[in-house]
This record gives structure tokens, sequence and C-alpha cells, in this order.
């Protein structure tokens, strides 16, 4: 009778966060109902679940797969990088949404990072790249959306502006970095084409949001634990409905039998530090006084003929407040200072 009534509870508690438009939920998750019982001592077939969520009102139908309109097939890990973010209300009791930052590599479908941050900036993207990459090295391709982050892309002409340049004609800051470290990109044509990352997003949505619910979580910090051991769970105990293994097994088998296209991490040259790699750039020109002005800034570049073009590279340190400029010229570090990052 006890099992029968908490099994119950379970059930209306998924139906409350269904029903609640702001979560990113909108399907019952057994399998989670159960592993949330066996946590409390509770031992229920899946079965015996859904039989219960059927005579409760609680039961919905699978609904038809769709095809993918573009299928990506790897043989070695390394290959493609799938590279996405995903913005909800994470948690009933938060105030504010936040972005789940995420990187699988496509063959062993392990997902080699996750990270939420409390706004999707271009910089939070390249520090997700610049942590993978440090880890387990430098990918052959990412695969991304056409998310503005990620590509310029062009829209149509209209009677207000004449537009010159077109899509891919512009490196936004993202492709830049990729652009220095030899890294391919290739662009999901349609959201059903980013099926493979997809999937581990639902996945870990349901999981996270539903932890919070019953956990009733409402800081960040609280929901990067409960993300960290979903995480675990994925990578490490869950075989994989897909490859029939455990991802960071087949990960590990691979790397071990030379199945892998990582690069080790290196910089390439003439750079001697990270932060010249994973950076933000501007381009400015020295103006007669041998200054370059820069987001109101006046800043001296010494060493350098008048009217030439440096490169500035920005680097926000956001856990001291401050922004950290160097800047080049002819593939030397002419200039290094540093302002408050407001």
């Amino acid at each position: 009778a006890s099992t029968e009534r908490e099994i119950k509870a379970a059930l209306m508690l998924e139906r409350r966060l269904i029903e609640d438009p702001s979560l990113p939920i909108t399907t019952y998750n057994y399998s989670a109902i159960r592993d949330r019982l066996i946590k409390q001592g509770i031992t229920a077939a899946l079965s015996t679940i859904i039989d219960r969520a059927k005579g409760l009102d609680c039961y919905q139908s699978h609904p038809r797969k769709q095809a993918h309109d573009r299928e990506v097939l790897t043989a070695s890990i390394g290959a493609l990088v799938q590279h996405d973010a995903s913005n909800h209300r994470w948690s009933p009791y938060a105030k504010e949404k936040w972005v789940l930052i995420t990187s699988l590599d496509d063959f062993s479908r392990k997902i080699l990072y996750a990270d939420l941050v409390e706004q999707e900036t271009t910089w939070a993207h390249i520090k997700a790249a610049e942590t993978l990459m440090r880890t387990y090295g430098i990918p052959l391709r990412y695969y991304v959306d056409s998310l503005r982050v990620f590509r310029f892309v062009q829209r149509r002409d209209s009677v207000w502006r004449k537009h010159v340049l077109q899509t891919d004609e512009v490196d936004t800051q993202w492709r830049q970095v990729m652009r220095v470290l030899g890294v391919d990109v290739a662009y999901a044509l349609s959201p059903q084409a980013k099926g493979k990352v997809e999937r581990p997003y639902r996945w870990l949505q349901d999981r996270i949001v539903r932890t919070c619910a019953i956990e009733k979580l409402t800081a960040i910090e609280e929901v990067r634990a409960v993300l960290r051991e979903e995480l675990d769970r994925y990578n490490n105990h869950q075989v994989h409905s897909t490859t029939g293994e455990i991802p960071s097994i087949r990960f590990e088998k691979a790397r071990r039998e030379g199945n892998s296209l990582f690069r080790p991490f290196a910089l390439p040259k003439p750079y001697t530090s990270a932060k010249d790699v994973f950076c933000l750039r501007e381009k400015r020109m020295v103006n007669g006084y041998r200054k370059i002005s820069l987001f109101n800034h006046e800043i001296e570049v010494p060493n350098v003929p008048l009217r030439e073009e440096v490169e500035a590279h920005l680097v926000p340190d956001t856990g001291r407040e401050a922004l950290e400029v160097r800047i080049w010229w002819e593939n030397q570090m002419v200039q290094s200072v540093s302002y408050p990052l407001k």
C-alpha cells in the first residue's frame, strides 16, 4: 500500500510539472520516476508504473519519430563534436532562465562538456571550447546551428539597406577561434538535423527539471550539482540506445585503439599564451598620436608605425571583473593593459 501511494504521488507531481507552461518538459518520464523511487528504497517495475499511470490518466503514447534531414555518421572520436545551447527555466522555483551549453562527441555519444550559464554569450561558447580542447584535444570538426554566435547569416535586401557582405563572408568571434586552431565548422540545416545532440538535451532537461522540482532548488549552483550528477549517470552508467554501449567506455576504447581524430592541444605560432587563442578580437588603426581607441579608451601602442592596423585580443575575467587587452602587430605582442570589465 505504501508503494502504491508513492507511485501515485510521483505521477501527480509529474502531471503538475507537465502542466506548467514555463517548464521545458511536456511528456511523462516513467524511467525517472522509477529511479527516484529506487533512491527512496522502493522497487517498482517500469511496467507497473506505466500501468498505474494509465489508471490515473497520467499516460501519453509515444509520438511517431521523425526522420532526420541530415544524418551525421562518424567512425572515430573527435571526428565531429556536436555543440549546442538550450535556454530554459530549469527549476520551477527559480526566477530566472539559465542556458545549458553542451558538446557531444558524435561517435561515442559522450557529452564532453556541459555547464549552466546565466546568459548565452559568445564568450561563454569560447570558454566551453577551451575547456573541451584542453581536456580532450582539438577535434577535427564542430557541428553547430546557424545561431548568430556561430555564423553570420545575411538576410534579404530591403528598401532601407543594401547588403554588401554575404553569408560566411564575415567570421564571427567564435568562428575566428576555430579558424586559428584549424578546426572545421559544419552547420545544421534544420532542427531535425541536430537530432543526436537534441536527444541528450531532452534527457538532461527531463532529469534536471524533475530533480529541481522535488528538491525545490532555486540557485544556479544547486542546479549545477544536479547537472553533474545526471552527466555522470549519462556518460558512465547508462547504455546508449543507439550504440549499445556506455558512452565513456566507448570513448575510452576508441582512444586506446588509436581510433581518434583529436589532436593534442598546442598553441599555434606565434602565440605563447592561450589568452591569444581563446579571446575576442578587434582590429584598430594606430592614429597620429600612436594610440588606438577601444570602447572610449585610448591605449598607447609603442613601437608601431603610424596608420598601421593592429589586432586587439580581449580576454574577459568575469571572476575578477577585469578585461585584459593584448595588442598584437606583425606577429608579436606590443602592449598589454587591463581595465574594469564594465
